[in-house]
């Protein structure tokens, strides 16, 4: 699984544990809804650590508490 990949899953996964829809994050996460959907898409290979923090401060959490997740472990580079 390439990171982009993981990237997206671990943020529809936390939208599901949260039970927040991907226009809350939006929101929440104070970014352009075109630049979330871009990750979600797939269109943005690299979303970009800054991009990601906004993203966790959305959910509530860290960077770190972003990435504590097996959908991390054995990327394809």
């Amino acid at each position: 699984m390439q990171v982009y990949e993981a990237t997206k899953l671990r943020i529809k996964e936390l939208c599901r544990q949260n039970r927040m829809s991907e226009y809350r994050l939006i929101y929440r996460a104070g970014m352009p809804p075109s630049t979330v959907k871009s990750i979600m898409n797939g269109k943005s290979k690299n979303p970009g650590i800054t991009n990601i923090k906004k993203i966790a401060e959305g959910f509530g959490i860290s960077i770190r508490e972003f990435y504590d997740s097996d959908l991390f472990d054995n990327l394809e580079t």
